[in-house]
């Protein structure tokens, strides 16, 4: 019985082996082959229909009239797109959207806060360098707002009150130079400081 196991394994293994020794590939033969053409062709790209009818013909621009005096000719009117034309805009404004324009003028006056960014200057639980930081940065650029806080015992100081992106990355620039780990954060910033 254990003669015979081996055997079978080996027995039932041929046609696997012959099956492999088939598909592999043949050993390179000593005259050159040409080489397989391994270009792209060139495939049409353009649309298969076509789509002119469907552009939009836009008029040519009236040339100036060459007196002065001449009284102004109405533009010609470009063709028609499709059976509703859309109607031709205005420079008009109307009482009702004078009165919302000065409505939400009030209502931005009353805004003091908006989402922008921080510099986090330093993260840490020493006070003194924190206030060193500090000193250091209002030093050297006094316009910039610092915030100060603690909660027990971290410290965070940071500075400045940017709205956009931009503005927060030079101000990062700036600070890292007296805090080398500063990194920017978003956060409700103050709109309108008022000195």
């Amino acid at each position: 019985m254990k003669i015979r196991l081996p055997n079978a394994v080996l027995l039932l293994s041929l046609p696997l082996l012959a099956a492999c020794a088939a598909t592999a590939p043949a050993a390179p033969s000593a005259r050159a082959q040409t080489p397989v053409d391994t270009t792209r062709k060139p495939v049409a790209t353009g649309p298969v229909e076509n789509v002119t009818k469907y552009r939009p013909v836009f008029a040519a621009p009236a040339a100036p009239a060459a007196t002065p005096a001449a009284a102004p000719k109405p533009a010609p009117s470009p063709a028609p797109l499709s059976k509703a034309a859309a109607p031709a805009p205005t420079n008009h404004v109307t009482a009702q959207v004078e009165q919302r324009l000065r409505d939400q003028a009030v209502a931005n006056q009353n805004v003091k806060y908006v989402n922008g960014f921080r510099v986090r200057a330093y993260l840490g639980l020493e006070r003194d360098q924190v206030m060193n930081i500090r000193r250091q940065i209002i030093g050297r650029y006094p316009d910039e707002t610092d915030y100060i806080t603690f909660k027990q015992p971290v410290y965070r100081l940071y500075v400045g009150d940017y709205v956009n992106k931009l503005d927060a990355a030079r101000g990062l620039a700036r600070v890292r130079q007296f805090a080398p780990r500063a990194e920017l954060e978003p956060m409700q910033v103050l709109l309108n400081k008022v000195p």
